[in-house]
């Protein structure tokens, strides 16, 4: 916007320019001439002195009346004490002609002797508007506002458009497509606006499928709980009540777990997350992660971290950074025959971790599905594996960080999950 206010800015001065410019010659132009010329004043003084010479010095005033009657012009016979002004003073006694404002007319002096000074008045052209002035004020003025109108106008029609649209995707139409090209004043505002919606419109999705997730992921322990509790009121056997009592606790767990994942992603799926970037040496942290995940695995599963020699000082969220890890892993060893390799390197100003697998891999078509919430790729298989919210975690841990997430074919034949972030993390 700075950008925009800078160009109206240059155009109002430029405007003032041009204007004062073309207004300056047109009132030279048509305006009547006015100088302030010395010899027809010295030329009528001298006339006037003359003839004032020609009475006694006590008839001088009605001899400047009378000269003022007959010619029309204004005159009259000051006395040298009456004049105010040094510089005036020592002009009119080296013989000069001094001039003075006031009251609206303009004073041409001229000493007629060192007692007396003659004065000519005329109207002050400068407090005089003609017709013609206030044409060229006017039209001056009206320049400018219509140079304002002509810039204006488009601000004011884009600005319509997006209150509009943001009317409507309040009214709960969800879609926010203003017609705004990218040439507008406000294209980068209409911009933030379409993040803003798309981020919103992402949250509700995220909120309704986290809702029906919910419902449907709790339905089945509860109903099993049920069945188990109308079994226990059925059986006399102490051991059978153990069994039931532990399937119970088995579906409790499984709740507590589903409610801790959706609380975990609902906090990092808040505007206002903020992350703690430190310094953090992931030469020690990724290899142990990898160790932790490694006891959880079957014992022929080998996992393998190659780590830059330097990599001791990252910036990132090592609490975040270690949930990612462990996720992309997790899933990992549910999928890998033998082996999976972590590598990370810092270079060209980002941080990329790399995660490879030699499983069955993920097909294209799911690449970008497998990091939505409550979304399992593994639907036909009988053990259910998670509740689809590990990965979509993932992404939103990455993107705090300023980063990505991607999958792609692994050269070890499986999955290559790869993340990036920038070296100089902003929180």
């Amino acid at each position: 916007m700075a950008r925009h206010f800078l160009g109206l800015y240059l155009l109002i001065f430029a405007t003032l320019a041009g204007v004062s410019y073309v207004q300056d010659k047109l009132w030279q132009l048509y305006s009547p001439a006015f100088t302030l010329e010395d010899r027809p004043l010295i030329l009528a003084a001298t006339a006037v002195n003359l003839e004032l010479q020609r009475h006694p010095v006590d008839q001088w005033k009605r001899t400047i009346a009378q000269l003022a009657k007959t010619s029309g012009a204004d005159m009259d016979l000051l006395a040298t004490t009456d004049i105010a002004g040094n510089e005036i003073l020592i002009m009119l006694k080296n013989g000069g002609v001094a001039h003075m404002r006031a009251a609206g007319q303009i004073w041409f002096l001229k000493s007629i002797d060192k007692n007396n000074v003659l004065a000519i008045k005329t109207a002050d052209p400068d407090t005089e508007r003609g017709a013609l002035d206030w044409a060229l004020t006017v039209l001056f003025y009206s320049t400018i506002a219509l140079v304002i109108m002509i810039w204006l106008w488009p601000l004011r029609r884009d600005l319509r458009k997006l209150e509009l649209s943001a009317g409507q995707f309040g009214n709960r139409n969800w879609a926010f497509k203003p017609d705004i090209k990218a040439n507008s004043q406000i294209y980068p505002l209409a911009q933030t606006f379409r993040k803003m919606a798309a981020r919103i419109d992402g949250l509700i999705s995220s909120h309704k499928e986290m809702s029906n997730a919910l419902s449907h992921e709790i339905r089945t322990p509860l109903s099993r709980m049920q069945f188990e509790i109308e079994l226990a009121q059925e059986t006399d056997s102490s051991s059978d009540i153990r069994i039931i009592l532990q399937h119970i606790k088995n579906d409790i767990g499984a709740i507590n777990n589903l409610a801790t994942a959706t609380l975990n992603y609902a906090i990092l799926e808040r505007a206002d997350t903020a992350i703690q970037t430190q310094a953090h040496d992931l030469t020690a942290l990724i290899p142990n992660i990898a160790e932790h995940v490694r006891r959880d695995a079957r014992p022929d599963l080998n996992i393998e971290t190659h780590i830059q020699n330097d990599a001791n000082g990252i910036i990132c969220d090592a609490h975040l950074l270690e949930t990612a890890i462990k996720n992309i892993l997790y899933n990992a060893i549910r999928y890998a025959r033998r082996k999976i390799q972590v590598t990370f390197v810092s270079e060209s100003g980002n941080n990329n971790l790399t995660i490879d697998d030699d499983g069955p891999g993920i097909p294209a078509e799911d690449r970008i599905r497998v990091f939505e919430s409550f979304v399992r790729l593994d639907q036909s298989t009988q053990q259910k594996t998670g509740f689809g919210l590990g990965l979509a975690i993932v992404r939103r841990i990455f993107e705090l960080h300023h980063g990505s997430v991607s999958v792609s074919e692994s050269p070890l034949g499986g999955a290559r999950f790869f993340a990036t972030w920038p070296r100089n993390v902003i929180d």
